[in-house]
């Protein structure tokens, strides 16, 4: 890594470790892009889940999972089996988008954090 001047910079998944010249310990910043990547394909993963569960056990099954989830909250009337196709293909992008905005919040008040603590 050119621009890193006195530092040593290891690539590892989504974290980048810098070895700090000065005291010689590793300080860890997360890659905010990869890491909200990882979020928005999770909420993806997460609603296509949702589907599989409302297409295989119905109307009945699905109330009771989201009962039980939700710790006896009565899920009944907030419960649409006949969603349409164009409906849940935007709800799938919308999972993206908001998993996206949480990874990347998450990552970027890490490092932010982090960058404070150890200046």
């Amino acid at each position: 890594m050119g621009g890193m001047v006195g530092t040593e910079a290891i690539l590892d998944m989504t974290v980048i470790k810098k070895i700090n010249p000065k005291t010689k310990t590793i300080m860890q910043h997360i890659n905010i892009k990869k890491f909200a990547l990882a979020w928005g394909v999770a909420g993806v993963v997460f609603y296509l889940g949702c589907i599989m569960l409302m297409a295989t056990v119905g109307r009945d099954g699905t109330i009771l999972f989201f009962n039980s989830l939700l710790h006896g909250l009565d899920t009944s009337a907030i419960i649409r089996m006949d969603l349409p196709w164009t409906e849940a293909l935007i709800g799938l992008v919308e999972m993206f988008i908001l998993g996206w905005l949480f990874g990347a919040l998450i990552a970027a008040v890490y490092n932010i954090s982090f960058n404070k603590k150890h200046q």
